[in-house]
C-alpha cells in the first residue's frame, strides 16, 4: 500500500514539474531576442495599430484602420511569404492609456512595426517608449510639428502631415491669388495655433498683413461674438483652421452673419472634409482650403483608390483612410526590400525610409534629415453640385518640405 502511495505521488509530481518546464518554456518563447519575432511566428510580420476606437475621435481611427486594411486586402495580406497580421489596441486618445498599451504590444505582442496615432499628444507621450526600445514606428496622422522636430527619433517616421505643411502651403498662394490683408481664426489648442502660425508665417513673408486674430476654444457653440469682431474689420478674406463639429459650425455660422459675402473664407481641408460637408448643407460653397489630398484629385491612382474603397465599404473614402492606405503601403515596401525580415530594427527604419511612390495622393518620399514626409499640397475651392458641395482641387504647390526646426 505504501510502495502505490508513494508511485502515486512521484507520479503526480513528475506531471507537476512537466507542467511548470514547459510553462516556462512557453514563457520564454514569447519574448523579443536581438529584434525577432517568437519562434514559430517568423511566417508573420505583426503591425501594432495604435488608433482611437471609442470617444470623439473613433471614427478617425476607423477610416485610418480601413484604409490599412483595404491596401492588405489587395496584396492578399502577405509580402514575400510573410503574412501580415495587425493587433489593434484602442488609444482612447488618451497619452496615459496609450503608453500602457504600447508597453502591451511590444513587450507582449512582440510587434514587428507600430502604426497610429490620431492624438499628437498620444505621439508624444509614446515617443520615449519607442525610442527607447528601438520599435520601427510609422506615424500615420498626428501631425505636432515637434514629433519631426525636437521630439525626432532614429525610429520614427511620419507619412501623414505636419502642421506646418497644412498652413505654409496656403501662406504665399493666399497673397498671389486672393489679396493683401488678411484676418485669422483658429481653434485655441497645440495644433490650431501651429497651423495658423505657419500660415501667418508664409503670407507675411510674402508680403501679406494680418489685421486681426481670434481664437475660440474647442468645441465651442456660438461664434457670434468672434463672428461680430470679424465683420468690423477690413480684410480681404478671412483664414480659418477648425476640424468635425467646429468646422461645422463655424462655416454654418460665418455664412448666416452675412460674413461669406464681405470676406471670402479660406483655410485647411478640414474646414470642408469628405465626411463633413453634408452637415454643413450649402454654406462651404466657394470656400478655399489646403490640403494634402482629396477625393476628387484627378489622378489614375486615386480614381482607383476611391473606387475600391467605396465597393469594399459601400461609402466615399476619407482623408484618413487614404492616410491608412499609404501607411500599409509603405509597410508592405519595406517588407518587399527586406524580403520578409523584420528582425533587425535597424535595417527596417533604413528600408523604410528609401520608400518612393506615387500614392493617390501624388508624390510620395521622405526628408532623410527630418523623417517627415515630402508631398503635393493642393488647393481646393467649393462648388454646389446640385443639393451637394463637392471640392475642386484648382491648383498644386509641389514638394513641400517642412523644415524640421
Amino acid at each position: 500500500m505504501k510502495s502505490r502511495l508513494l508511485t502515486l505521488v512521484l507520479i503526480i509530481g513528475l506531471f507537476f514539474l512537466a507542467a511548470c518546464g514547459n510553462s516556462a518554456i512557453q514563457s520564454t518563447s514569447g519574448s523579443k531576442a536581438n529584434g525577432s519575432s517568437a519562434k514559430g511566428e517568423n511566417d508573420v510580420i505583426k503591425v501594432g495599430i495604435l488608433l482611437p476606437n471609442s470617444g470623439v475621435y473613433a471614427s478617425l481611427g476607423q477610416y485610418l484602420t480601413k484604409g490599412m486594411e483595404l491596401y492588405f486586402d489587395e496584396i492578399n495580406w502577405e509580402v514575400e511569404g510573410k503574412k501580415f497580421q495587425i493587433i489593434k489596441e484602442d488609444s482612447e486618445a488618451d497619452p496615459q492609456v496609450s503608453l500602457r498599451k504600447v508597453r502591451k504590444l511590444i513587450d507582449q505582442d512582440n510587434i514587428d512595426i507600430l502604426t497610429g496615432t490620431v492624438s499628437t499628444a498620444v505621439a508624444y507621450a509614446i515617443r520615449d517608449e519607442v525610442n527607447s526600445k528601438k520599435v520601427p514606428f510609422l506615424v500615420s496622422h498626428a501631425g505636432g510639428n515637434d514629433l519631426t522636430r525636437s521630439k525626432r527619433s532614429d525610429y520614427i517616421w511620419r507619412s501623414s502631415f505636419s502642421s506646418w505643411q497644412i498652413g505654409n502651403a496656403m501662406g504665399e498662394w493666399a497673397f498671389e491669388n486672393v489679396g493683401n490683408k488678411i484676418y485669422v481664426a483658429a481653434a485655441d489648442y497645440a495644433f490650431g495655433q501651429e497651423v495658423s502660425s505657419a500660415f501667418k508665417e508664409a503670407y507675411t513673408e510674402a508680403g501679406g498683413e494680418i489685421v486681426g486674430e481670434v481664437y475660440p476654444p474647442l468645441e465651442n457653440n456660438d461664434y457670434s461674438s468672434y463672428l461680430t469682431t470679424i465683420g468690423g474689420e477690413q480684410a480681404d478674406a478671412v483664414y480659418a483652421f477648425f476640424a468635425g463639429s467646429d468646422a461645422v459650425r463655424f462655416v454654418q455660422q460665418y455664412e448666416q452673419y452675412g460674413l461669406k459675402e464681405k470676406m471670402p473664407l479660406i483655410g485647411s481641408g478640414w474646414l470642408v472634409s469628405e465626411d463633413l460637408r453634408s452637415s454643413q448643407g450649402k454654406a462651404p460653397e466657394g470656400i478655399l482650403a489646403a490640403t494634402f489630398w482629396d477625393y476628387n484629385l484627378e489622378t489614375e491612382e486615386n480614381k482607383r483608390f476611391v473606387a475600391a474603397f467605396e465597393e469594399k465599404y459601400g461609402e466615399r473614402a476619407t482623408l484618413e483612410a487614404l492616410e491608412g492606405y499609404d501607411a500599409a503601403r509603405i509597410i508592405a515596401e519595406t517588407a518587399n526590400s527586406l524580403n520578409g525580415d523584420f528582425s533587425d530594427s535597424e535595417q527596417v527604419i533604413k528600408a523604410m525610409s528609401e520608400v518612393e511612390f506615387t500614392s493617390p495622393r501624388g508624390p510620395l518620399k521622405f526628408d532623410q534629415e527630418t523623417h517627415h514626409v515630402i508631398q503635393n499640397m493642393y488647393i481646393t475651392k467649393t462648388k454646389l453640385d446640385g443639393d451637394q458641395t463637392e471640392n475642386e482641387v484648382i491648383s498644386t504647390v509641389e514638394n513641400v518640405r517642412d523644415p524640421g526646426k
